[in-house]
């Protein structure tokens, strides 16, 4: 799901920065000692899983795990995904650096979304419960990050459309196979560390 250097127009090039700018102040506010442990993990598993990618115009379909980050940590979510964006535009050049910015707002914003979302499912409810309101944090992060993807796409121009049809219809199934993943990755969470989720018992902000 990275956009490529080149592919946006200038004004949605320049407002995806700023608005990922404040979405970074926001998480870097929110990232406390007891978070980045967590941050690490996710930033590191959102690096492996959208490694493997398929190129499909200019963007890509592969997993992403941001439904998880934001469920862990909320704004904080906006930090651990730019670092991971940033080392894959560097190393392997996926996506690049003048659009880091409308990358990471397409990922962070639906993380942070869907953290407000399901967080009182997950927060007050059995593992069964929360796996349930894993499961749809997962996928609707994907819809939502397509959705943005989309947005950035059509804003750029009439020719970019078909490429923005395209990206909401190919992630589809990524959005059942994240929500799987996070539904399972919650249950597990949920009963082996319980104190991951405490975040989400505070009040929302």
């Amino acid at each position: 799901m990275h956009i490529v250097d080149g592919a946006l127009a200038a004004p949605v090039v320049i407002g995806g920065a700023v608005l990922a700018a404040g979405g970074l102040a926001r998480g870097l506010r929110d990232l406390t000692l007891e978070k980045i442990p967590a941050a690490g993990m996710l930033s590191a598993s959102f690096f492996v899983a959208s490694l493997i990618h398929v190129p499909i115009g200019p963007s890509s379909v592969h997993l992403i795990l941001n439904g998880l980050a934001g469920l862990v940590l909320g704004w904080a979510a906006f930090p651990a995904l730019f670092v991971g964006l940033l080392l894959q535009a560097v190393f392997f050049g996926f996506g690049g650096l003048t659009v880091l910015g409308v990358n990471t707002l397409d990922i962070a914003l639906p993380a942070v979304i869907v953290h407000y979302i399901c967080r009182h499912g997950i927060a007050t409810g059995s593992p069964r419960v929360a796996a349930i309101w894993g499961g749809i944090g997962g996928a609707l992060a994907i819809a939502l990050t397509a959705a943005c993807v989309a947005l950035a796409l059509a804003l750029s121009g009439a020719a970019f459309i078909p490429a923005a049809k395209l990206v909401l219809l190919a992630h589809v199934p990524v959005m059942a196979i994240e929500g799987l993943l996070s539904a399972a990755a919650v249950y597990l969470a949920i009963q082996v560390k319980p104190d991951l989720f405490l975040s989400l018992q505070g009040p929302v902000r």
